[in-house]
């Protein structure tokens, strides 16, 4: 057996969780410790029962905290083969009870060492149906959490401080610290697509590239970069936080509607959606899990789908610009749009969801189809 998959046994250290209002939890530390003792970030609570390791590694909770409110984390360890970025950028965890054992033949090993190996934090043995209600009651709200014993010590009042001082996701450009810096391709085929890398999860990667030769751009490629490429289709991918300071993004996204077939994911439907002219609000608490009910207005069937956003597109704002294709079943939020001169289309959700739902997966063969429909056309 892999000696990182042994039982845990070392004493737990104390830690402390102070909410932006407040409000104290307390628990124990695992995962790194930072110099200064302290994590901070928006928290969110995610709903998933597996998926551990994609979520902390999925570029979109870059600068979050995410709380886990299924009770048992890390009970089949972590692999490579699951990472969904190079380098997790969610600011840390919360869980209720970390396992004590790994058990699955694919585990290399445990969820704290993978923490740890990471540098990233958490904080275990919390009362997260406490904190999950608080933040459905009050919205998601920053957090700063921090070991109350041992190395690199601190106490509640500087984690109340900290809090304070957080100033969370809205108004920060998140995109930048994560995008990729240079270009790179994956797959291969007769159809090209150009995908935006706001934040993309290694599995979309692995979609598009089921579909032709995907040339992966940073965020801040122009439209003339897009466009000298020839491309078949144009990708928008996730990424994290606020989508109305991803400017350069929406100009760039303006220049390229009715040029080339376009479709978004997540962030990418929002950016799409502010390029024409609709307009974002901010969730209360966000849809964060893997088990959100999603209507297909095109079909009238209903998807159970992965998810994981602060922000919506206010659907009133779409009048005349586009049609919603896709409802939240749960709140009523917008799920997806197709733009009225059929140029491009986008979901909110997530249908390369690893590990899943699947049923969304469609959405993928949609983009080909279009693609194809429009290169027929001659319209490349």
């Amino acid at each position: 057996m892999n000696t990182e998959n042994k039982v845990q046994t070392k004493r737990p250290v104390a830690a402390g969780l102070v909410m932006a209002d407040g409000s104290t939890f307390e628990g124990e530390y695992i995962g790194a410790i930072p110099a200064s003792g302290i994590s901070t970030g928006e928290v969110v609570f995610n709903t998933a029962l597996t998926g551990y390791q994609e979520v902390i590694t999925d570029p979109s909770y870059a600068g979050q905290i995410v709380t886990f409110t299924y009770p048992h984390i890390g009970n089949y360890g972590t692999s490579a083969d699951d990472n969904e970025a190079v380098q997790p950028a969610t600011r840390g965890i919360v869980i209720r009870d970390l396992a004590r054992r790994a058990s699955n033949w694919r585990s290399e090993q445990s969820l704290e060492a993978f923490l740890t190996n990471a540098g990233i934090g958490g904080i275990a043995g919390v009362d997260t149906r406490r904190l999950t209600r608080l933040l459905r009651v009050n919205g998601a709200m920053v957090g700063a959490f921090g070991p109350l014993e041992g190395e690199n010590v601190v106490d509640l009042a500087a984690l109340k401080q900290a809090a304070a001082d957080e100033p969370g996701t809205d108004g920060v450009d998140l995109v930048a610290q994560v995008t990729t810096k240079e270009r790179y391709q994956a797959g291969s085929g007769d159809r090209v697509i150009v995908a935006f890398d706001f934040g993309m999860k290694a599995t979309i990667v692995s979609h598009l590239a089921q579909l032709g030769t995907v040339h992966v751009v940073p965020a801040s490629t122009s439209a003339e970069e897009v466009l000298a490429m020839n491309p078949d289709g144009v990708f928008l991918s996730n990424g994290p936080g606020d989508p109305t300071v991803v400017t350069y993004a929406v100009a760039t996204v303006k220049e390229l509607l009715g040029q080339v077939p376009i479709f978004g994911i997540c962030l990418g439907h929002q950016i799409l959606s502010l390029a024409i002219g609709a307009k974002i609000v901010k969730l209360p608490f966000g849809h964060h899990g893997a088990n959100h009910p999603v209507r297909d207005n095109q079909t009238g069937e209903i998807e159970i789908t992965s998810q994981n956003h602060n922000f919506a597109v206010d659907p009133a704002s779409l009048e005349g610009l586009a049609e919603v294709t896709h409802v939240n079943l749960n709140d009523g939020v917008c799920e997806g749009i197709r733009v009225l001169d059929g140029s491009a289309f986008s979901v909110q959700h997530h249908p390369e969801a690893s590990p899943g739902p699947h049923d969304s997966a469609y959405l993928f063969q949609r983009f080909a189809a279009q693609m194809d429909a429009n290169a027929n056309q001659g319209a490349k």
